[in-house]
C-alpha cells in the first residue's frame, strides 16, 4: 500500500515553504495534485501523484550527501543557544532535514559528512561497518616511542570499562602524527594521547572510509558528495 502523507507537510518538504506557508498555499489555491486544485491542506497525497506550486510541478526529494570542511568554532549540531553549527555554513532547501553523520568537537577542524539518509549515517558511525577516520594531530610533548605499539594494542581511557579498538599511529615528526582509529568514543583521540600523558593542541579529520577532504574546499565550504563517494558507504 503506497505511504500516504498530508498535502501540505509534502509540499513543506520539497520547497523552502513551512508547514504553516504550504497550508496558506493551499487554501489560496496555488497548489495542484494531478492537475486539479487542492485546497484542503490535510488531503493525503502519495509519492505518484503530481504536486505543483504556482504551476511549476515539484520533485520528490532524493536522499542528499554533502562533504564540509568544519572550521573552528563550530559545532556539530542542529542547533545550539551558545555556538554556531555546520548547518550554519548549509545553504540547501530544507537543510532543518539535515544531519551530521560523525560528529566534530568544537575545537576540531576537518571532513564533516552531512545528510538526509538515516540507515546511511548510521553506516559512517557504526564500528562494524569497518569505516575508519583518519585525524591529524599536533601534540604539546614529543611523541613516546612506545606510542605506535600501546596505540595498535588499545589503551584504557579513563571511565571506560574496556579498551579502545586497535589503532594505527604514523608519527610525522616529535610532536605531530596522523592517527587511524575504527570507532568514535567521546573526545576518543584527545583521550587516547592523554592516556599516554600527552596532550592534543590541534586536531584535522582528513578522511572517513574512502571519503577523503577535497583539497579545494576552503574552511567552511562544502560540496555535494560524488556517487562513488556516497556508494563507499556500505
Amino acid at each position: 500500500m503506497p505511504q500516504t502523507i498530508r498535502l501540505d507537510k509534502a509540499v513543506s518538504q520539497v520547497t523552502n515553504l513551512s508547514r504553516a506557508d504550504a497550508k496558506r498555499a493551499a487554501k489560496s489555491g496555488r497548489i495542484t495534485v494531478n492537475g486539479e486544485i487542492i485546497t484542503n491542506p490535510a488531503t493525503k497525497v502519495v509519492d505518484e501523484d503530481i504536486l505543483c506550486l504556482d504551476g511549476r510541478q515539484l520533485s520528490q526529494p532524493g536522499p542528499r550527501y554533502f562533504m564540509l570542511h568544519k572550521p573552528l568554532g563550530y559545532v556539530s549540531a542542529s542547533k545550539d543557544s551558545e555556538h554556531p553549527t555546520v548547518l550554519d555554513l548549509i545553504d540547501e532547501p530544507n537543510k532543518h532535514l539535515l544531519h551530521v553523520a560523525g560528529r566534530l568537537d568544537i575545537d576540531t577542524t576537518g571532513l564533516v559528512l552531512i545528510t538526509d539518509d538515516g540507515q546511511w549515517s548510521h553506516k559512517v558511525t557504526s564500528p562494524r561497518h569497518h569505516h575508519h577516520k583518519v585525524y591529524h594531530v599536533h601534540l604539546a610533548d614529543s611523541i613516546a616511542e612506545n606510542a605506535a605499539d600501546k596505540f595498535a594494542k588499545g589503551v584504557w581511557l579513563d571511565g571506560e570499562q574496556k579498551r579502545t579498538r586497535p589503532a594505527q599511529l604514523e608519527a610525522l615528526s616529535m610532536k605531530e602524527a596522523r592517527l587511524t582509529i575504527s570507532e568514535g568514543r567521546y573526545h576518543q583521540v584527545k583521550r587516547m594521547f592523554a592516556a599516554l600523558g600527552n596532550r592534543v593542541l590541534q586536531l584535522h579529520r582528513e578522511r572517513i572510509g574512502t571519503i577523503v577532504l577535497d583539497e579545494e574546499l576552503a574552511e567552511g565550504d562544502y560540496r555535494p558528495l560524488t556517487e562513488i563517494e556516497v556508494n563507499s558507504i556500505q
